[in-house]
């Protein structure tokens, strides 16, 4: 038993160190592209912070006789590389870049509590102090992105006038459709991958709840005069069933599946925090209250799973047979 958790520790910290590689290379550049220098230094500030989990990360695999997965960490740093061109391609290109960083803290937050949760199955105090001590910066900096989304929105609308702004609300709300089409596609799939009764009800709730939210959303586009873009929920909803078929290929399924969905639900987060921002500066107040009703729910959902993160880590040891 012993032997077979403590390889599976060791892959889970292989797992951390790829994710601190693409966080490195994208705030090696996102600074340049912030728009707003108060979150180009909150970029800048985490850099140091990373490069330092980085480190101690790469330190405890060596302590186990392991190093890191080269494979894994450049196809990783490539795809830092491509978020940063995406966000960069985009008219709100400081918005995209806030939402996404903003997800992906919460999900180092949520790899670092997994990590902390094998280790304590096993005794090793050093990587459950390190896990926990990473999750807590991890969260922190979530903490000080969430504080700027305001200026971020000021960036965004900036140089646009009142017809260009009302126009940005109309976007917002279209990428929300799509965002609520991947979040539809991956909740429809996750009890059957959760392997454990809880996960699954909690699963099962949020979509529920996720349909409603994407009709909300639909009505308010149609009384703007705006559509969804069918184009661009298809798109998603091909990216969420291909997150279904990676946790289906990986045996420890329940633990990647919480970490990604609680790092969803905050990617839905700072998209509606942007969203609710953007209609209370051009005086739409119904927008506003649409985004603050599935905000409260979107905070709920991601409450429910990080509840559940010793099940979900309890559920993916016994599904590689680390009982």
């Amino acid at each position: 038993m012993a032997r077979d958790v403590n390889d599976q520790l060791t892959k889970y910290l292989t797992d951390a160190h790829s994710i601190e590689e693409q966080a490195l290379q994208q705030l090696r550049r996102a600074p340049a592209i912030a728009g707003d220098p108060a979150i180009a230094k909150a970029f800048e500030d985490h850099r140091a912070e990373t490069q330092m989990h980085e480190r101690t990360v790469r330190e405890l695999l060596h302590a186990r006789g392991a190093t890191p997965n080269v494979v894994k960490d450049v196809a990783m740093r490539a795809g830092g590389v491509g978020f940063l061109l995406f966000a960069r391609l985009q008219p709100d290109s400081t918005g995209k870049l806030l939402a996404h960083a903003h997800s992906y803290e919460a999900l180092e937050f949520a790899a670092y509590e997994l990590l902390a949760r094998a280790a304590d199955l096993v005794s090793d105090e050093s990587v459950a102090e390190a896990a926990r001590r990473i999750a807590g910066q991890e969260h922190a900096m979530q903490e000080r992105l969430a504080g700027l989304f305001d200026a971020a929105v000021d960036a965004s609308l900036r140089e646009l006038d009142d017809d260009a702004r009302r126009g940005r609300i109309l976007k917002y709300l279209s990428d929300a459709h799509a965002i609520e089409a991947q979040a539809i596609q991956l909740l429809e799939r996750g009890p059957k991958l959760a392997d454990d009764e809880r996960l699954a009800q909690a699963y099962e709730e949020h979509l529920a709840e996720t349909r409603d939210q994407q009709e909300l959303v639909e009505a308010r586009l149609h009384e703007l005069g705006g559509r969804t873009n069918a184009l661009k929920d298809a798109a998603l909803r091909l990216g969420a069933l291909n997150w279904g078929l990676f946790f289906a290929a990986h045996p420890d399924t329940p633990g990647k599946l919480a970490a990604f969905a609680y790092a969803f639900e905050h990617l839905e987060i700072a998209a509606y925090e942007l969203l609710k921002r953007t209609a209370a500066r051009a005086g739409d107040e119904q927008t506003v209250g649409v985004a603050e009703t599935i905000l409260e729910q979107e905070r709920a959902a991601a409450s429910r799973i990080e509840l559940l993160f010793d099940r979900a880590a309890a559920a993916s040891l016994e599904a590689v047979g680390a009982r």
